[in-house]
Protein backbone atom coordinates (compact mmCIF):
# COMPACT_ATOMS: atom_id res chain seq x y z
CA UNK A 1 0.00 0.00 0.00
CA UNK A 2 3.10 2.24 0.67
CA UNK A 3 4.30 1.94 -3.06
CA UNK A 4 0.78 2.35 -4.25
CA UNK A 5 0.20 5.54 -2.47
CA UNK A 6 4.03 7.05 -3.45
CA UNK A 7 2.90 6.07 -7.15
CA UNK A 8 -0.68 8.00 -6.71
CA UNK A 9 1.10 11.10 -5.22
CA UNK A 10 4.14 10.88 -8.09
CA UNK A 11 1.86 10.63 -11.32
CA UNK A 12 1.36 13.43 -13.27
CA UNK A 13 -1.83 15.63 -12.55
CA UNK A 14 -2.21 16.41 -16.07
CA UNK A 15 -2.64 12.72 -17.20
CA UNK A 16 -5.05 12.57 -14.57
CA UNK A 17 -7.64 15.17 -15.59
CA UNK A 18 -6.96 14.20 -19.19
CA UNK A 19 -8.15 10.70 -17.95
CA UNK A 20 -10.80 12.19 -16.30
CA UNK A 21 -11.93 14.10 -18.89
CA UNK A 22 -11.35 11.72 -21.83
CA UNK A 23 -14.12 9.67 -20.26
CA UNK A 24 -16.33 12.40 -19.75
CA UNK A 25 -16.57 13.53 -23.14
CA UNK A 26 -16.60 10.16 -24.41
CA UNK A 27 -18.28 10.70 -27.99
CA UNK A 28 -18.12 14.16 -28.45
CA UNK A 29 -14.39 14.55 -29.49
CA UNK A 30 -13.69 15.33 -32.93
CA UNK A 31 -10.42 16.09 -34.73
CA UNK A 32 -8.14 17.38 -37.27
CA UNK A 33 -11.12 17.79 -40.09
CA UNK A 34 -13.94 17.38 -37.45
CA UNK A 35 -15.22 14.77 -40.34
CA UNK A 36 -16.36 11.32 -39.04
CA UNK A 37 -18.86 9.85 -37.43
CA UNK A 38 -19.61 9.99 -33.56
CA UNK A 39 -17.87 6.33 -33.37
CA UNK A 40 -14.64 8.37 -34.96
CA UNK A 41 -15.16 11.11 -32.66
CA UNK A 42 -15.44 8.79 -29.86
CA UNK A 43 -11.51 7.08 -31.14
CA UNK A 44 -9.90 10.31 -31.09
CA UNK A 45 -11.46 10.82 -27.38
CA UNK A 46 -9.31 7.71 -27.07
CA UNK A 47 -6.58 9.50 -28.46
CA UNK A 48 -4.93 10.79 -25.17
CA UNK A 49 -3.67 6.93 -24.55
CA UNK A 50 0.15 8.79 -25.93
CA UNK A 51 3.27 6.99 -25.60
CA UNK A 52 5.60 6.29 -22.73
CA UNK A 53 6.68 9.99 -21.10
CA UNK A 54 10.24 9.14 -21.29
CA UNK A 55 9.93 9.11 -24.94
CA UNK A 56 8.11 12.45 -25.18
CA UNK A 57 6.88 13.47 -22.06
CA UNK A 58 3.68 13.23 -23.45
CA UNK A 59 0.85 15.65 -21.96
CA UNK A 60 3.27 17.27 -20.00
CA UNK A 61 4.47 20.10 -21.81
CA UNK A 62 7.55 20.92 -20.02
CA UNK A 63 10.29 20.80 -23.18
CA UNK A 64 11.95 23.43 -24.62
CA UNK A 65 12.78 21.94 -28.34
CA UNK A 66 14.75 23.23 -31.52
CA UNK A 67 13.65 22.90 -35.24
CA UNK A 68 16.70 20.13 -35.53
CA UNK A 69 14.63 18.55 -32.56
CA UNK A 70 11.70 18.47 -33.75
CA UNK A 71 12.53 17.29 -37.58
CA UNK A 72 14.21 13.89 -36.19
CA UNK A 73 10.86 13.00 -35.44
CA UNK A 74 9.38 12.68 -38.85
CA UNK A 75 8.98 8.94 -39.21
CA UNK A 76 6.60 5.97 -38.65
CA UNK A 77 5.74 5.48 -35.12
CA UNK A 78 7.86 8.70 -34.02
CA UNK A 79 6.17 11.86 -35.02
CA UNK A 80 5.86 15.33 -33.34
CA UNK A 81 4.52 18.12 -35.22
CA UNK A 82 4.44 22.48 -33.68
CA UNK A 83 1.22 24.12 -33.77
CA UNK A 84 1.72 27.70 -33.29
CA UNK A 85 5.32 27.36 -31.26
CA UNK A 86 3.65 24.45 -29.48
CA UNK A 87 4.98 20.90 -29.71
CA UNK A 88 3.01 17.66 -29.43
CA UNK A 89 3.68 14.41 -29.93
CA UNK A 90 0.95 12.62 -32.17
CA UNK A 91 2.74 9.21 -32.39
CA UNK A 92 0.34 6.80 -30.97
CA UNK A 93 -2.40 8.95 -31.36
CA UNK A 94 -2.29 9.41 -35.43
CA UNK A 95 -3.96 5.98 -35.84
CA UNK A 96 -6.79 7.42 -34.05
CA UNK A 97 -6.75 11.00 -35.99
CA UNK A 98 -10.84 11.39 -37.51
CA UNK A 99 -9.30 12.81 -40.07
CA UNK A 100 -7.76 9.75 -41.06
CA UNK A 101 -3.58 9.08 -40.43
CA UNK A 102 -1.92 9.97 -43.56
CA UNK A 103 -3.27 13.44 -43.65
CA UNK A 104 -1.55 14.36 -40.25
CA UNK A 105 1.55 12.56 -40.85
CA UNK A 106 2.65 14.66 -43.92
CA UNK A 107 3.20 17.58 -41.15
CA UNK A 108 5.11 15.34 -38.78
CA UNK A 109 8.46 17.43 -38.01
CA UNK A 110 7.01 20.45 -39.65
CA UNK A 111 5.29 24.02 -38.72
CA UNK A 112 1.57 22.40 -39.18
CA UNK A 113 -0.08 25.92 -37.76
CA UNK A 114 -1.80 26.95 -40.80
CA UNK A 115 -3.06 23.66 -42.06
CA UNK A 116 -4.40 23.38 -38.59
CA UNK A 117 -6.21 26.19 -39.27
CA UNK A 118 -7.23 25.95 -43.08
CA UNK A 119 -8.91 22.63 -41.71
CA UNK A 120 -10.62 23.31 -38.49
CA UNK A 121 -13.89 25.25 -38.02
CA UNK A 122 -13.22 25.32 -34.39
CA UNK A 123 -9.64 25.59 -33.28
CA UNK A 124 -10.20 26.46 -29.88
CA UNK A 125 -11.94 23.76 -29.30
CA UNK A 126 -10.30 20.86 -30.89
CA UNK A 127 -6.96 22.58 -28.96
CA UNK A 128 -8.33 20.93 -25.63
CA UNK A 129 -7.94 17.55 -27.66
CA UNK A 130 -4.45 18.76 -27.61
CA UNK A 131 -3.44 19.13 -24.33
CA UNK A 132 -3.16 15.60 -23.75
CA UNK A 133 -0.08 15.34 -26.48
CA UNK A 134 1.78 18.43 -25.59
CA UNK A 135 5.38 17.64 -25.16
CA UNK A 136 6.80 21.25 -24.88
CA UNK A 137 7.09 24.16 -26.42
CA UNK A 138 10.04 25.60 -29.16
CA UNK A 139 12.69 27.34 -28.04
CA UNK A 140 12.64 31.01 -27.81
CA UNK A 141 15.81 31.45 -30.28
CA UNK A 142 13.89 29.40 -32.64
CA UNK A 143 12.86 31.36 -35.97
CA UNK A 144 8.78 30.72 -36.69
CA UNK A 145 7.73 32.95 -38.54
CA UNK A 146 8.90 35.67 -41.63
CA UNK A 147 7.30 38.23 -42.64
CA UNK A 148 5.69 35.99 -45.34
CA UNK A 149 4.05 33.79 -42.95
CA UNK A 150 2.93 36.57 -40.58
CA UNK A 151 1.33 38.81 -43.73
CA UNK A 152 -0.44 35.63 -45.09
CA UNK A 153 -1.55 35.06 -41.06
CA UNK A 154 -2.93 38.51 -40.69
CA UNK A 155 -4.45 38.09 -44.02
CA UNK A 156 -5.96 35.07 -43.00
CA UNK A 157 -7.52 37.18 -40.02
CA UNK A 158 -8.59 39.96 -42.00
CA UNK A 159 -10.83 37.51 -44.29
CA UNK A 160 -12.55 36.12 -41.39
CA UNK A 161 -13.04 39.63 -39.97
CA UNK A 162 -14.95 40.58 -43.18
CA UNK A 163 -17.36 37.45 -43.07
CA UNK A 164 -15.54 36.02 -46.07
CA UNK A 165 -15.98 32.71 -44.48
CA UNK A 166 -20.24 33.24 -43.62
CA UNK A 167 -22.14 31.70 -46.42
CA UNK A 168 -24.88 32.66 -48.09
CA UNK A 169 -27.81 30.01 -47.29
CA UNK A 170 -29.82 31.82 -50.27
CA UNK A 171 -26.69 30.77 -52.70
CA UNK A 172 -26.49 27.46 -51.57
CA UNK A 173 -30.39 26.55 -52.00
CA UNK A 174 -30.80 27.85 -55.43
CA UNK A 175 -27.50 25.83 -56.26
CA UNK A 176 -29.17 22.95 -54.91
CA UNK A 177 -32.30 23.82 -56.49
CA UNK A 178 -31.22 23.77 -60.08
CA UNK A 179 -29.56 20.76 -59.85
CA UNK A 180 -32.81 18.97 -58.71
CA UNK A 181 -35.04 20.94 -61.20
CA UNK A 182 -32.58 19.72 -63.88
CA UNK A 183 -33.11 16.17 -63.03
CA UNK A 184 -36.61 16.53 -62.87
CA UNK A 185 -36.29 17.92 -66.30
CA UNK A 186 -34.67 15.05 -67.44
CA UNK A 187 -36.97 12.66 -65.93
CA UNK A 188 -39.93 14.61 -67.45
CA UNK A 189 -38.83 14.18 -70.62
CA UNK A 190 -38.68 10.39 -70.26
CA UNK A 191 -42.08 10.34 -69.11
CA UNK A 192 -43.53 12.74 -71.71
CA UNK A 193 -41.42 11.51 -75.19
CA UNK A 194 -40.75 8.13 -74.21
CA UNK A 195 -37.76 6.21 -74.12
CA UNK A 196 -36.59 6.68 -77.66
CA UNK A 197 -33.14 7.63 -78.92
CA UNK A 198 -33.73 11.41 -78.69
CA UNK A 199 -34.98 11.06 -74.75
CA UNK A 200 -32.04 8.62 -74.56
CA UNK A 201 -29.16 10.83 -75.56
CA UNK A 202 -31.06 14.12 -73.94
CA UNK A 203 -31.04 12.57 -70.86
CA UNK A 204 -27.82 11.31 -70.62
CA UNK A 205 -26.74 15.15 -71.30
CA UNK A 206 -29.10 16.58 -68.71
CA UNK A 207 -28.21 14.21 -66.18
CA UNK A 208 -24.40 14.67 -66.58
CA UNK A 209 -24.07 18.28 -67.27
CA UNK A 210 -26.66 20.05 -65.44
CA UNK A 211 -27.92 17.59 -62.74
CA UNK A 212 -26.98 15.12 -59.95
CA UNK A 213 -23.43 14.68 -61.74
CA UNK A 214 -20.82 17.28 -62.49
CA UNK A 215 -23.00 20.18 -60.85
CA UNK A 216 -23.21 17.96 -57.53
CA UNK A 217 -19.45 16.93 -57.39
CA UNK A 218 -18.87 20.24 -56.98
CA UNK A 219 -22.05 21.25 -54.47
CA UNK A 220 -20.91 18.27 -52.57
CA UNK A 221 -17.09 19.73 -52.70
CA UNK A 222 -18.59 22.40 -50.49
CA UNK A 223 -20.08 20.57 -48.07
CA UNK A 224 -17.13 18.69 -47.81
CA UNK A 225 -15.07 21.43 -46.95
CA UNK A 226 -17.43 22.47 -44.21
CA UNK A 227 -18.11 25.67 -45.84
CA UNK A 228 -21.70 26.09 -45.68
CA UNK A 229 -23.13 25.45 -42.38
CA UNK A 230 -22.19 26.98 -39.13
CA UNK A 231 -22.52 23.90 -37.30
CA UNK A 232 -20.48 21.27 -39.42
CA UNK A 233 -22.71 18.37 -38.48
CA UNK A 234 -24.79 20.03 -41.11
CA UNK A 235 -22.33 20.09 -43.52
CA UNK A 236 -21.56 16.22 -42.56
CA UNK A 237 -25.03 15.25 -43.58
CA UNK A 238 -26.19 17.19 -46.17
CA UNK A 239 -22.33 15.98 -47.78
CA UNK A 240 -23.27 12.04 -47.34
CA UNK A 241 -26.63 13.05 -48.94
CA UNK A 242 -24.89 14.74 -51.71
CA UNK A 243 -22.25 12.51 -52.37
CA UNK A 244 -23.78 9.38 -51.90
CA UNK A 245 -27.15 9.59 -52.70
CA UNK A 246 -27.14 12.04 -55.71
CA UNK A 247 -23.79 10.60 -56.91
CA UNK A 248 -23.19 6.98 -55.33
CA UNK A 249 -20.04 7.72 -54.09
CA UNK A 250 -18.21 7.65 -50.96
CA UNK A 251 -17.89 10.67 -48.06
CA UNK A 252 -15.14 9.16 -46.24
CA UNK A 253 -12.98 7.90 -49.15
CA UNK A 254 -13.48 11.63 -50.84
CA UNK A 255 -12.27 12.96 -47.49
CA UNK A 256 -9.00 10.75 -47.16
CA UNK A 257 -8.65 11.44 -50.51
CA UNK A 258 -9.44 14.90 -50.61
CA UNK A 259 -7.48 16.32 -47.49
CA UNK A 260 -4.31 15.09 -48.15
CA UNK A 261 -4.18 16.47 -51.88
CA UNK A 262 -5.18 20.42 -49.72
CA UNK A 263 -2.54 19.44 -47.01
CA UNK A 264 0.48 18.83 -49.76
CA UNK A 265 -0.59 19.44 -53.42
CA UNK A 266 1.51 18.45 -56.25
CA UNK A 267 3.98 16.82 -53.48
CA UNK A 268 4.61 13.00 -54.31
CA UNK A 269 4.08 10.59 -51.75
CA UNK A 270 1.68 12.51 -50.05
CA UNK A 271 -0.66 13.88 -52.86
CA UNK A 272 -2.89 10.96 -53.83
CA UNK A 273 -3.68 12.98 -57.37
CA UNK A 274 -0.26 13.17 -58.87
CA UNK A 275 -0.46 9.24 -57.81
CA UNK A 276 -0.14 8.41 -61.61
CA UNK A 277 0.12 4.59 -61.28
CA UNK A 278 2.89 4.87 -63.76
CA UNK A 279 0.94 5.86 -66.19
CA UNK A 280 2.05 8.89 -66.43
CA UNK A 281 4.83 10.86 -65.51
CA UNK A 282 4.57 14.58 -64.26
CA UNK A 283 6.40 17.72 -63.88
CA UNK A 284 9.99 18.14 -64.01
CA UNK A 285 11.64 15.86 -61.49
CA UNK A 286 9.94 12.68 -62.00
CA UNK A 287 10.46 12.12 -65.91
CA UNK A 288 14.03 12.40 -65.69
CA UNK A 289 14.08 9.98 -62.61
CA UNK A 290 12.31 7.70 -64.54
CA UNK A 291 14.74 8.08 -67.73
CA UNK A 292 17.78 7.28 -65.64
CA UNK A 293 16.58 4.38 -63.86
CA UNK A 294 15.36 3.03 -67.58
CA UNK A 295 11.58 2.97 -66.24
CA UNK A 296 9.32 2.40 -69.09
CA UNK A 297 5.55 1.16 -68.22
CA UNK A 298 4.21 3.13 -71.11
CA UNK A 299 5.54 5.13 -74.05
CA UNK A 300 5.69 8.15 -71.92
CA UNK A 301 6.43 10.42 -75.02
CA UNK A 302 3.41 10.06 -76.47
CA UNK A 303 1.55 9.97 -73.16
CA UNK A 304 0.20 13.74 -74.00
CA UNK A 305 -1.74 11.88 -77.27
CA UNK A 306 -2.97 8.62 -74.90
CA UNK A 307 -3.80 10.81 -71.98
CA UNK A 308 -7.42 11.45 -74.95
CA UNK A 309 -7.59 7.46 -74.14
CA UNK A 310 -7.17 6.47 -71.16
CA UNK A 311 -7.48 9.70 -68.60
CA UNK A 312 -10.88 11.65 -69.31
CA UNK A 313 -12.60 8.85 -70.32
CA UNK A 314 -11.46 6.20 -67.46
CA UNK A 315 -10.93 8.13 -64.64
CA UNK A 316 -14.47 7.96 -62.97
CA UNK A 317 -16.01 5.11 -64.85
CA UNK A 318 -13.05 2.65 -63.83
CA UNK A 319 -10.68 3.94 -61.70
CA UNK A 320 -12.89 5.79 -59.14
CA UNK A 321 -15.72 3.63 -59.25
CA UNK A 322 -13.61 0.09 -58.59
CA UNK A 323 -11.65 2.77 -55.79
CA UNK A 324 -14.72 4.08 -54.00
CA UNK A 325 -16.63 0.34 -54.18
CA UNK A 326 -12.89 -1.50 -52.71
CA UNK A 327 -12.79 1.28 -50.06
CA UNK A 328 -16.10 0.81 -48.72
CA UNK A 329 -15.84 -2.73 -48.70
CA UNK A 330 -12.45 -2.65 -47.36
CA UNK A 331 -13.09 -0.36 -44.34
CA UNK A 332 -16.21 -1.65 -44.07
CA UNK A 333 -17.72 2.15 -44.31
CA UNK A 334 -21.30 1.06 -43.97
CA UNK A 335 -22.76 4.16 -43.84
CA UNK A 336 -21.00 5.26 -46.59
CA UNK A 337 -22.12 1.75 -48.48
CA UNK A 338 -25.83 2.69 -47.63
CA UNK A 339 -25.73 5.83 -49.48
CA UNK A 340 -24.49 4.58 -52.00
CA UNK A 341 -26.90 1.91 -52.71
CA UNK A 342 -29.36 4.37 -52.13
CA UNK A 343 -28.07 6.08 -55.08
CA UNK A 344 -27.94 3.40 -57.88
CA UNK A 345 -31.28 1.62 -56.18
CA UNK A 346 -33.37 4.85 -57.21
CA UNK A 347 -31.51 4.96 -60.58
CA UNK A 348 -32.27 1.28 -61.22
CA UNK A 349 -36.23 2.57 -59.95
CA UNK A 350 -36.20 5.40 -62.49
CA UNK A 351 -34.14 4.00 -65.76
CA UNK A 352 -34.73 0.63 -66.06
CA UNK A 353 -38.51 0.35 -66.55
CA UNK A 354 -37.93 2.56 -69.03
CA UNK A 355 -35.02 1.53 -71.32
CA UNK A 356 -34.49 -2.04 -70.26
CA UNK A 357 -31.59 -3.41 -68.18
CA UNK A 358 -28.82 -3.32 -71.16
CA UNK A 359 -29.83 0.14 -72.35
CA UNK A 360 -30.43 1.64 -68.41
CA UNK A 361 -26.16 0.44 -67.61
CA UNK A 362 -25.06 1.91 -70.88
CA UNK A 363 -26.90 5.39 -69.76
CA UNK A 364 -24.86 4.58 -66.49
CA UNK A 365 -21.68 3.94 -68.18
CA UNK A 366 -22.29 7.37 -70.62
CA UNK A 367 -23.08 9.45 -68.03
CA UNK A 368 -19.50 8.76 -65.95
CA UNK A 369 -17.66 9.16 -69.06
CA UNK A 370 -19.04 12.25 -70.07
CA UNK A 371 -18.52 13.44 -66.19
CA UNK A 372 -15.15 12.04 -66.53
CA UNK A 373 -13.91 14.11 -69.22
CA UNK A 374 -15.54 17.72 -67.06
CA UNK A 375 -13.92 16.67 -63.96
CA UNK A 376 -10.63 15.47 -64.89
CA UNK A 377 -10.73 18.90 -67.39
CA UNK A 378 -11.64 21.19 -64.33
CA UNK A 379 -9.33 19.49 -61.80
CA UNK A 380 -5.95 19.31 -63.52
CA UNK A 381 -6.39 22.39 -65.81
CA UNK A 382 -5.22 24.52 -62.07
CA UNK A 383 -2.64 21.78 -61.06
CA UNK A 384 -1.05 19.59 -63.76
CA UNK A 385 1.46 22.25 -65.82
CA UNK A 386 2.33 23.61 -62.02
CA UNK A 387 5.14 22.69 -60.35
CA UNK A 388 4.83 19.00 -59.35
CA UNK A 389 7.86 17.77 -57.01
CA UNK A 390 9.09 16.13 -53.88
CA UNK A 391 8.72 17.50 -50.43
CA UNK A 392 10.47 20.50 -50.23
CA UNK A 393 9.13 21.98 -46.24
CA UNK A 394 7.60 25.06 -47.97
CA UNK A 395 5.06 27.33 -45.83
CA UNK A 396 1.80 27.58 -46.82
CA UNK A 397 1.66 30.31 -48.66
CA UNK A 398 4.54 29.45 -51.25
CA UNK A 399 3.64 25.82 -51.72
CA UNK A 400 -0.43 26.16 -52.46
CA UNK A 401 0.88 29.15 -54.90
CA UNK A 402 3.54 26.75 -56.62
CA UNK A 403 0.83 24.18 -56.98
CA UNK A 404 -1.93 26.34 -57.88
CA UNK A 405 -3.01 28.60 -60.69
CA UNK A 406 -6.72 30.47 -61.48
CA UNK A 407 -8.67 30.90 -64.59
CA UNK A 408 -10.41 34.14 -65.16
CA UNK A 409 -13.31 34.69 -63.99
CA UNK A 410 -17.01 34.93 -66.02
CA UNK A 411 -20.25 33.74 -64.74
CA UNK A 412 -19.63 30.78 -67.39
CA UNK A 413 -16.40 29.42 -65.98
CA UNK A 414 -17.25 29.90 -62.28
CA UNK A 415 -20.40 28.06 -62.94
CA UNK A 416 -18.66 25.15 -65.07
CA UNK A 417 -16.32 24.67 -62.91
CA UNK A 418 -17.72 24.83 -59.63
CA UNK A 419 -16.08 28.48 -58.49
CA UNK A 420 -12.72 26.36 -59.20
CA UNK A 421 -11.80 28.71 -61.30
CA UNK A 422 -10.73 30.31 -58.04
CA UNK A 423 -8.19 27.52 -57.40
CA UNK A 424 -5.25 29.78 -55.47
CA UNK A 425 -8.31 31.23 -53.26
CA UNK A 426 -9.87 28.01 -52.40
CA UNK A 427 -6.74 26.45 -51.46
CA UNK A 428 -5.63 29.17 -49.34
CA UNK A 429 -8.82 29.06 -47.48
CA UNK A 430 -10.44 25.49 -48.09
CA UNK A 431 -13.34 26.37 -45.73
CA UNK A 432 -13.96 29.82 -47.55
CA UNK A 433 -17.58 29.37 -49.22
CA UNK A 434 -17.18 29.87 -52.65
CA UNK A 435 -19.07 33.18 -53.48
CA UNK A 436 -16.49 34.97 -51.58
CA UNK A 437 -13.58 33.64 -53.70
CA UNK A 438 -13.79 36.72 -56.05
CA UNK A 439 -13.68 39.06 -52.55
CA UNK A 440 -10.32 37.53 -51.21
CA UNK A 441 -8.29 37.62 -54.74
CA UNK A 442 -8.29 41.18 -54.52
CA UNK A 443 -6.00 40.66 -51.34
CA UNK A 444 -4.43 37.53 -52.25
CA UNK A 445 -2.92 39.01 -55.20
CA UNK A 446 -2.03 42.26 -53.36
CA UNK A 447 -0.01 39.79 -50.97
CA UNK A 448 1.72 37.75 -53.73
CA UNK A 449 2.90 41.02 -55.31
CA UNK A 450 4.12 42.49 -52.28
CA UNK A 451 6.84 39.18 -51.41
CA UNK A 452 7.31 38.71 -55.27
CA UNK A 453 5.26 35.38 -55.28
CA UNK A 454 3.34 34.32 -58.86
CA UNK A 455 -0.35 34.72 -59.01
CA UNK A 456 -1.14 33.25 -61.91
CA UNK A 457 -4.52 33.22 -63.64
CA UNK A 458 -4.72 31.92 -67.41
CA UNK A 459 -7.84 32.37 -70.03
CA UNK A 460 -10.10 28.99 -69.62
CA UNK A 461 -8.70 26.88 -73.41
CA UNK A 462 -5.48 28.19 -72.18
CA UNK A 463 -5.57 26.25 -68.97
CA UNK A 464 -6.87 23.05 -71.04
CA UNK A 465 -4.07 23.21 -73.57
CA UNK A 466 -1.33 23.58 -71.08
CA UNK A 467 -2.41 20.29 -69.59
CA UNK A 468 -1.73 18.54 -73.07
CA UNK A 469 1.61 20.74 -73.38
CA UNK A 470 3.13 20.17 -69.73
CA UNK A 471 2.15 16.25 -70.84
CA UNK A 472 4.00 16.19 -73.83
CA UNK A 473 7.05 18.30 -72.28
CA UNK A 474 7.68 15.77 -69.49
CA UNK A 475 7.59 13.27 -71.95
CA UNK A 476 10.42 14.37 -73.71
CA UNK A 477 12.43 14.95 -70.68
CA UNK A 478 11.71 11.47 -69.54
CA UNK A 479 12.95 10.59 -73.14
CA UNK A 480 16.01 12.04 -73.40
CA UNK A 481 16.84 11.02 -69.67
CA UNK A 482 15.52 7.45 -71.48
CA UNK A 483 18.20 7.64 -74.28
CA UNK A 484 21.41 9.51 -73.15
CA UNK A 485 21.70 9.94 -68.98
Amino acid sequence: TGDAERARKCAPPRAERSAGARRGRGERHSGWVLRRTKYQRARMGRGSQQTDPASGGAGQGAGVFTWEEVQKHSHKGDQWLVIDRKVYNISQWVKRHPGGLRVISHYAGEDATDAFRAFHPQPAYVRKFLKPLLIGELAASEPCQDHQKSDFRALHDQVEKMGLFRSSPLFFCMYLGHIILLEALALLLLWNFGAGWVTFFACSVLLVCVAFQAQAGWLQHDFGHLSVFRNSFWDHLVHQFVIGHLKGASANWWNHRHFQHHAKPNVFQKDPDVNMINAFVVGEVQPVEYGIKKLKYLPYNHQHKYFFLIGPPLLIPVYFQLQIMHTMISRRLWQDFAWSMSYYLRYCICFIPAFGFVNAFVLFFLVRFMESHWFVWVTQMSHIPMNIDYEKHDDWLTMQLKATCNIEASAFNDWFSGHLNFQIEHHLFPMMPRHNYRHAAPLVEALCKKHGLPYTVKPLWTAFSDIVSSLQKSGEMWLDAYLHK
